[in-house]
């Protein structure tokens, strides 16, 4: 039998998931093989060193470098304040002093007697990495960070927008075919708001405005999304938006709805607490925005993912133009090579459309769904 394998866009609403938490530099692990956490549970630690700022302080003092030491006010390993003078002269009968103060708050880390320099270090940064999802830790990675296992509901989209953030779902949307209302959303603080086919500009703004820290929809039109970022967006990757809101599509751009079963499954978590990831790659090593919704943890076993192959009865999703977006079930593998509008010649999938129409698609220009 003719197979292909295609990336599959998972939504089900039982998997078991993993997810690597790792620190961008190295630091403290915090957790340990088998234990509980939840989403807002700190994983790793680390402190990144603070900006290291140089005064030319006996330039400003008007004295030569080696002269600099018996001017200070402090010493190397001091802490100092903003605007905290650090070295001076006294003038002429106590007059005329001449001051050198900190632009910073940090600590003193040293002086040059050669150049006359003064080296201030701001404050560290302290960075912590989060569970992000309520699991059990399944491994530890020394100084890095660890693997955080659970077993629960799997929502993966087309595209978003926006980094990791956790809060209640919430449908606010008539249903899957329905775009979200501007107003009458109600207290959506802290929530993960799911319409239903979209979101005009206007209603995207009154969500974010509103408090929400995510917003699932079908699609929304290019013109909504500018509108949101404030800017075109590229198509490497995303997931480092300054904006308030994530915002994940589960089908595409335009006007699409949103598939039932996807819609069906977000209305059955309403109200349970989701971690949601609008980062999104394209290209390889694909990234999927995400919606995760954890049972409680209680140690699920491991599983591994799986590589699910395009064959007969498949569920999939149609993903260029021009059916794309459009939901169906493959209804044969024709063994020959098709040529297609291109002229190339490929193998193609007849895909027997939701909509009831029967249509000839390359195999590359279909996605698994799993189930």
């Amino acid at each position: 039998m003719a197979m292909a394998y295609t990336p599959g866009l998972r939504v089900t609403a039982d998997t078991v998931v993993r997810r690597q938490r790792r620190l961008p530099m190295k630091g403290q692990v915090l957790v340990a093989p088998g234990q509980t956490v939840a989403a807002d549970d700190i994983v790793a630690r680390a402190e990144m060193p603070g900006i290291l700022h140089t005064l030319r302080a006996a330039q400003m003092l008007h004295i030569e470098p080696q002269e600099l030491e018996a001017h200070l006010l402090k010493r190397s390993g001091e802490a100092v304040g903003v605007s905290e003078v650090v070295a001076l002269t006294k003038g002429m009968w106590g007059l005329f002093k001449t001051e050198v103060r900190s632009p910073v708050a940090g600590t003193i880390e040293d002086f040059s007697a050669v150049s006359g320099h003064l080296r201030i270090r701001e404050k560290p940064r302290r960075i912590e990495v989060l569970a992000h999802i309520a699991g059990r830790v399944a491994e530890v990675m020394e100084g890095e960070g660890a693997v955080i296992e659970a077993r629960g509901a799997l929502i993966q989209g087309i595209f978003g927008v926006g980094g990791e953030q956790r809060g209640r779902l919430r449908v606010v949307g008539d249903g899957p075919d329905a775009l979200l209302p501007e107003t009458g959303l109600g207290d959506c603080m802290g929530c993960v708001l799911v319409g239903g086919a979209g979101a005009e500009a206007a209603a995207v703004l009154a969500a974010a405005e509103a408090g929400a820290v995510g917003l699932v929809v079908g699609a929304v039109k290019d013109e909504a999304l500018r509108g949101y970022l404030g800017y075109d967006i590229g198509v490497a990757i995303t997931g480092q938006e300054d904006v308030p809101m994530t915002l994940i599509l589960t089908e595409g751009f335009g006007e699409l709805a949103m598939a039932a079963r996807t819609w069906e499954l977000l209305r059955s978590l309403d109200g349970q607490l989701a971690s949601i990831d609008g980062a999104t790659q394209i290209r390889a090593g694909v990234i999927r925005p995400e919606v995760i919704v954890t049972a409680e943890a209680t140690g699920a076993a491991s599983a591994e993912p799986s590589t699910q192959a395009l064959e007969v009865g498949s569920r999939v999703r149609v993903i260029r133009a021009p059916h794309f977006g459009l939901l169906g079930r493959v209804a044969s593998l024709p063994v020959e090579l098709t040529q297609i509008e291109t002229e190339s010649l490929v193998r193609v999938a007849m895909v027997k459309l939701d909509r009831g129409e029967e249509v000839c698609v390359p195999r590359a220009n279909l996605e698994i769904i799993q189930e």
